[in-house]
């Protein structure tokens, strides 16, 4: 009787251990569960951002990683610099301010570029002749296989004459590295080894 009621002791002391390791793994796993979904929870937060409108009324914005807009920056980078670079009209401090914003986003190898078109009197004909340059961007390729990054240019030149204008293929090419950003070049790039590979007329058409 004695040793029964031993067993009935034991058996019960082994019912109540079991019972104790099943809760505290119980109470682990809610624990962690809990923490887990907290940390998720506040990441999730803080990729919202809420901006004042004109302290009228918040409106929310998502944040995300900034390298997944950095082909998307490069792209811009170079359709920007091309716009004020070929973008010409026929007035010296235009030219010279649209260049000067151009400078902002290369090195000097654009610099030379146009110094080299500026003592061949490219600008003073433009000038003198009140023609008007505009540019328009077919595509642009940009490869992050490797850094710096190479860049290809695909875009059209347009001449605009009081008699004519003339439709010209241009293709150019560059380095990509990053930069500082700025107000004056917020995508954060620098162009390096600027070339035109091609600049060639395709089509006049009479006015």
């Amino acid at each position: 009787m004695e040793f029964k009621t031993l067993r009935n002791i034991e058996n019960s002391f082994r019912q109540i251990r079991l019972y104790a390791i099943v809760f505290a793994l119980l109470c682990t796993g809610i624990t962690g569960s809990a923490l887990w979904y907290s940390y998720r929870f506040a990441d999730r937060q803080r990729e919202k951002i809420y901006v004042l409108d004109n302290g009228k009324s918040l409106m929310l914005a998502l944040s995300q990683d900034a390298a997944v807009n950095r082909p998307v920056e490069a792209r811009e980078h170079v359709r920007r610099f091309h716009e004020l670079f070929f973008t010409l009209a026929p007035d010296k401090d235009a030219i010279e301010s649209n260049m000067k914003r151009a400078f902002s986003l290369a090195d000097k190898s654009a610099f030379d570029y146009y110094k080299d078109l500026s003592e061949k009197g490219y600008y003073n004909r433009i000038i003198s002749g009140n023609v008007q340059q505009r540019i328009e961007i077919d595509s642009v390729v940009c490869s992050f296989e490797s850094y710096p990054y190479s860049v290809r240019s695909y875009a059209r030149e347009f001449i605009i004459r009081s008699s004519n204008v003339t439709q010209r293929s241009l293709v150019t090419s560059c380095l990509l590295v990053n930069s500082v950003r700025s107000d004056s070049n917020p995508q954060g790039f620098n162009i390096e080894k600027f070339a035109v590979l091609e600049n060639k007329d395709m089509q006049i058409i009479e006015r």
